[in-house]
């Protein structure tokens, strides 16, 4: 199973059930832990009787809140913990530093920082990698209106001293272009759709799958946006 994280304070559930609904159309059995302090998947993913940790099926994506740690989540299920859970790939959504710990992240083959150029993104989103024990290879995923080089460059210069090692790409998705109207729409329908969404950002959620896959070409990925474009 590969494990990969989307750390920070910035909203990211939405940006991973759209990366896992394009996983799961490509056949790959995945689930997605929220493991933040305010678990919004608790509010937008739909659940009928919640607890205080549950895993609940949405949209062919198992969702996961309330857990700890990846134990726990095993024990849920009832697998013994020399084993391994039943995923090919399990997505993280992490905004403080004990679940990069509990979560074993710094082991992860792929992790994101995900960020808006906004005060408390930045510093309280940084705060999470405060206490790495080891140095952690990122790629920023960064929420904004326009690129500007001057933005990235005051998050690395906010990010001296940490142990993070920035790959040299960044990743980037449009902020006040529409998007979030489209998000918020599919929310209240509970449904994961990708048609009206931008471009950009579409173009965004095909680098992020290919990274993840890393064997898979971007046609074969960009196939299956198509289907859940057309809803199939």
């Amino acid at each position: 199973m590969k494990k990969v994280g989307f750390i920070g304070t910035y909203d990211k559930t939405d940006l991973i059930l759209n990366v896992a609904k394009i996983l799961t159309t490509m056949k790959k059995k995945v689930i997605v832990v929220d493991s933040t302090l305010t678990q919004k998947a608790k509010y937008v993913v739909p659940v009928i009787n919640p607890t205080l940790t549950y895993i609940t099926d949405f949209e062919d994506i198992d969702v996961a809140v309330g857990f700890k740690n990846e134990a726990d989540i095993k024990g849920y299920l009832g697998i013994a913990e020399n084993e391994e859970l039943p995923y090919d790939i399990m997505l993280i959504d992490a905004d403080d530093s004990l679940a990069v710990e509990e979560f074993d992240l710094i082991k992860a083959p792929k992790n994101y920082f995900v960020t808006a150029f906004d005060l408390y993104s930045l510093k309280r989103g940084l705060e999470v990698l405060s206490n790495l024990k080891e140095p952690m290879s990122l790629t920023k995923i960064l929420f904004t209106k326009e690129i500007l080089k001057e933005d990235d460059d005051y998050l690395d210069f906010l990010s001296l001293g940490y142990k993070v090692m920035w790959n040299e790409y960044r990743i980037y998705f449009p902020i006040e272009n529409g998007d979030w109207s489209v998000l918020a729409e599919n929310q209240r329908v509970a449904k994961i759709k990708l048609k009206r969404l931008s471009m950009q950002y579409k173009d965004s959620l095909v680098y992020i799958v290919g990274e993840i896959l890393n064997d898979t070409s971007e046609n074969q990925i960009r196939r299956a946006v198509k289907i859940i474009e057309r809803g199939v």
